[in-house]
């Protein structure tokens, strides 16, 4: 959890998303023709580091921008980007931190390559069923366990520990959002193949997605010895184009939430929030909206 945290806190910092992430958004984005729901809102989780505020823009041009962001100072951002008569239109971004977000924000809630950073995955889609508005919708994508094969299996070979930390297979994915109460979820991924010129670019790269938060990797300081070696290594396997490549397997799930169902019983409990939620839904449909 430290680990991850540390990276989220380097994610943050950076000037603008990682190219990786905003391909990513663009691509999810593309699955969007598929829904009906126009959302009246839209729920950005890990806005800055996803880079998908473009394409959703672009979707949803008259919905309004909701943002979560892991740092106080990202929140702050935010805010300090809308000036007096933007904050007085309807249609205003407002940020929150992952604690703050109130229940039922928004119709659509979207993670672009941001669930593979939390350290509990079951809790974090726990959340993200509680800030959907019923009937809404969840977009996410993340990388799946056969990104960076290839470095790992380096690392395996020379016996350098793990790589990086495990990931979770998209079916697993699904039953998990089925367990947080997610409806019909669909799963889905394709791998991508990135090639660098030199060790240090990929090395770049890598550092600018991340870092490696597995629990069994060496947990000293690496030698500028061992780090040229580890280079030497991946220069060894490059391709006939002097290339060096790389495999992302990305995932891409969806999933609705429904309506909460009262189990028969003789007393029933429904959370006073999704009892509100329904309150209102039937109150628009007598209404023809």
């Amino acid at each position: 959890a430290a680990a991850l945290a540390r990276q989220a806190r380097r994610l943050a910092a950076a000037p603008e998303a990682p190219w990786l992430h905003t391909e990513v958004a663009r691509r999810m984005a593309e699955r969007l023709g598929a829904i009906r729901l126009q959302p009246e809102a839209w729920l950005e989780w890990g806005a800055t580091a996803g880079g998908s505020a473009a394409v959703l823009r672009s979707q949803y041009p008259r919905a309004r921008r909701l943002v979560v962001e892991p740092t106080a100072e990202l929140v702050a951002r935010h805010a300090a980007a809308l000036w007096p008569p933007q904050r007085w239109r309807a249609g205003a971004d407002q940020a929150w931190l992952p604690a703050d977000v109130p229940a039922g924000a928004a119709q659509l809630l979207w993670s672009n390559m941001g669930l593979h950073g939390q350290a509990d995955l079951e809790a974090q889609l726990a959340t993200w069923h509680r800030a959907i508005a019923v009937d809404g919708f969840l977009m996410f994508s993340t990388l799946g366990p056969d990104t960076l094969r290839e470095l790992r299996e380096l690392h395996a070979e020379a016996g350098w520990g793990e790589a990086m930390a495990p990931l979770v297979d998209m079916h697993d994915l699904g039953d998990m959002l089925v367990h947080a109460g997610f409806a019909d979820p669909v799963m889905d991924q394709e791998t991508i193949t990135l090639t660098w010129s030199t060790p240090e670019a990929l090395l770049d790269e890598l550092r600018g997605l991340g870092g490696n938060a597995a629990s069994s990797r060496f947990q000293g300081l690496r030698t500028p010895r061992w780090l040229a070696r580890w280079k030497a290594a991946l220069a060894a396997r490059a391709g006939a184009d002097g290339r060096i490549a790389m495999r992302f397997e990305l995932v891409y799930g969806h999933a609705f939430r429904p309506p909460a169902r009262a189990r028969v019983a003789a007393q029933t409990q429904i959370p006073l929030e999704d009892l509100r939620q329904q309150l209102g839904r039937g109150r628009r449909a007598d209404e023809g909206v």
